[in-house]
């Protein structure tokens, strides 16, 4: 693999922590393996790899864009991430106040559902 691969999985693993990369992994399929060589590339390799902006304004950026866009299904992933990100729920609860101005007020509010449902199940973990 290239070294932006390589980057890029030790990024993942930073961020979403190394039992879900570890799953992911397990669960790759010959289908599926270039797909998920680009993202490891693409996405953790090059953007979240860059250190132009922090992960937690990464953080940020990727739960509003999520949700902008109707991408629900990556929200939870990614809000378990700001335990690692350093993105607080005030941060969060902020991106998602400008989703609601600027892509609309139902995506924010299934995304902000969607967040109180993940920061409740991690605090539940965490006891």
């Amino acid at each position: 693999m290239s070294q932006t691969y390589d980057r890029g999985m030790a990024v993942r693993r930073e961020v979403l922590g190394e039992a879900h990369v570890a799953r992911a992994e397990a669960a790759k399929t010959e289908f599926d393996t270039p797909f998920q060589s680009l993202i490891t590339e693409s996405a953790w390799g090059t953007v979240w790899a860059s250190d132009r902006i922090t992960r937690r304004e990464r953080s940020m950026l990727t739960i509003a864009l999520l949700a902008a866009t109707g991408n629900f299904e990556e929200i939870p992933m990614h809000i378990r991430a700001t335990a690692r990100t350093g993105a607080s729920m005030a941060d969060v609860a902020e991106a998602l106040q400008h989703v609601a101005i600027y892509a609309g007020v139902p995506r924010a509010n299934h995304a902000l559902k969607l967040a109180r449902q993940t920061y409740a199940e991690m605090e539940e973990t965490a006891q």
